[in-house]
């Protein structure tokens, strides 16, 4: 009787396993690339540049994980378009050249929209963001507008929207007879926050996120916030691919997952169809 009990379950379960097995099957077949493999730089998989030095957008965890509002975004790109994602982890002063050489689909760091960067992407802009001046806890400068930097020597990261704003601040500056900004580039903004946690800057500038991300763990001061107000965007090579992603994300925003998400990390969301602000050729 026992014998016979288990000859039962075992061919239940087997049973059971076959019908998943092909549930699985018919789940993977029916889920085909929706972006041709001539389109990507792997067949099958989508691969984001990601320069995690920026939480809570993009950051690694404790675990050693990518984590942050870009990494789950860009994680439901891939499987909206039955792609695989993969993410290249690379300083921000590498993604454009990065992209023309072939070396990875999507730019998916924050890049901030400019015309010039326009002409040379397909750049799908989808949040909007603004930089942040972050000094040490209890403001012993006493920093309360961009004019206080006068004279001060100030972080950041090379070679992204933030040290372009950081120079066209110092000159506006220096052309009213006030001291030019000792200007201090970093790699990355977590080297640049290093610095000025071991005094060897006075002042770090950041988008609005990091710098309220900072400020929240108790280990630095947001002295001035909501600089530079700037769309952000996507970036990539393929306007194919640009307009299979701008497909995803007016789906996003037809079943509310977009304006979610986007709530999650108080940004705002898009209300107006996305598109590609860049060449449509």
């Amino acid at each position: 009787m026992k014998k016979s009990l288990v000859n039962l379950n075992l061919r239940n379960c087997l049973t059971l396993l076959g019908t998943l097995s092909l549930a699985a099957a018919a789940t993977a077949q029916t889920c085909t690339p929706k972006v041709a493999a001539s389109e990507l730089v792997k067949p099958g998989t989508l691969v984001m540049s990601t320069n995690p030095t920026l939480p809570p957008m993009q950051f690694v965890d404790s675990s050693g994980a990518l984590k942050g509002m870009r990494i789950t975004l860009g994680d439901e790109i891939a499987k909206r378009l039955c792609l695989k994602p993969e993410y290249i982890k690379i300083e921000f002063s590498a993604m454009v050249p990065g992209l023309q050489a072939g070396r990875w689909d999507i730019i998916n760091t924050g890049i901030f929209w400019t015309e010039e960067r326009a002409k040379l992407m397909q750049m799908i802009q989808y949040e909007a963001q603004a930089v942040s001046i972050s000094v040490g806890k209890g403001n012993p400068l006493k920093i309360s507008k961009p004019e206080d930097l006068a004279g001060r020597t100030v972080g950041v990261e090379i070679g992204g929207f933030e040290e372009r704003k950081l120079k066209e601040l110092d000159q506006s500056m220096t052309a009213k007879g006030l001291k030019p900004i000792n200007i201090r580039t970093f790699d990355n903004f977590a080297t640049a926050y290093q610095a000025l946690r071991a005094g060897q800057t006075e002042a770090s500038v950041s988008i609005d996120s990091t710098a309220a991300d900072y400020a929240k763990r108790g280990e630095f001061d947001r002295a001035i916030g909501g600089l530079f107000p700037t769309p952000v965007a996507l970036a990539m090579k393929s306007p194919t691919l640009a307009n299979a992603v701008v497909g995803v994300f007016n789906d996003m925003q037809k079943d509310g997952s977009y304006a979610k998400l986007m709530a999650e990390y108080g940004l705002l969301a898009n209300k107006d169809p996305i598109k590609i602000n860049g060449p449509t050729k």
